[in-house]
């Protein structure tokens, strides 16, 4: 067995300076395949830390009994968690936006009412917050789907889900709250693997069974099952940032 093998083994063991040893030989794995993710609006020592997450994970899930080399093994973790955090990262910016522009219009339109004795425009709510109309809209739509978002529905093959992941399907609805709607679950469906965006899709764009799905996607029903309610929830926690 080689050294590196042989420090990983030992790691396996709960020896954490054979970790930290296998962590500061691949450093520089992780240096070069940060600068991959440079210009892009973040801290390279920020980039660098994530990559090193991955290479830790990369340490600890490594088989031993695989024939492939860990430095192989390492680096689409290193730089799946790197893509992760740009992911993530902008999702929550999007979302924290929305909702700090909100509690703006709130605070706003109760003051203004108080004043005026009278509900506040749209435009008066623009003046007095800086923001422009259309985020209102963006924004006040946004916080009535969150308010009711997890009000339970059903899907036709008797499958509780809840109202946002119906979002697509909805047709009742003004054509505006349709497209925030839809700007909403495309962001969400960005984050997904592949696997997961084509069982989304197939569940609540094409109304789908999970049956249906199982076999599209050649695994069984349960494991169609246990993917859409993992996704659900990661999709839920992101909208509740």
């Amino acid at each position: 067995m080689n050294h590196t093998k042989e420090l990983i083994e030992l790691a396996h063991q709960g020896n954490r300076e054979a970790r930290d040893v296998l962590v500061m030989e691949n450093m520089g794995l992780v240096y070069s395949i940060s600068k991959r993710f440079a210009g892009r609006g973040y801290d390279m020592e920020d980039i660098t830390q994530i990559g090193t997450i991955g290479l830790i994970k990369a340490i600890d899930k490594f088989d031993l009994n695989q024939p492939v080399m860990f430095s192989t093994y390492a680096v689409p973790m290193i730089s799946g968690e790197i893509k992760r955090f740009i992911r993530d990262d902008g999702m929550i910016k999007v979302s924290r936006s929305i909702k700090e522009n909100g509690w703006k219009i709130k605070k706003a339109a109760e003051q203004l009412a108080k004043q005026n004795g009278r509900e506040a425009s749209v435009e008066e709510i623009s003046q007095a917050t800086g923001i422009s109309v259309e985020d209102i809209a963006v924004a006040s739509s946004a916080g009535k789907e969150v308010e009711s978002i997890y009000q339970t529905a059903y899907q036709s093959d008797g499958a509780q889900v809840y109202i946002v992941d119906k979002l697509a399907a909805v047709s009742e609805v003004p054509a505006s709250e349709k497209l925030i709607n839809h700007m909403m679950l495309e962001q969400l469906l960005e984050g997904l693997d592949d696997t997961e965006r084509q069982l989304i899709r197939m569940r609540y764009y094409e109304d789908k069974t999970q049956t249906q799905v199982a076999q599209k996607l050649g695994i069984s029903q349960v494991q169609v099952s246990r993917l859409e309610k993992k996704v659900l929830l990661r999709m839920r926690k992101i909208i509740e940032l």
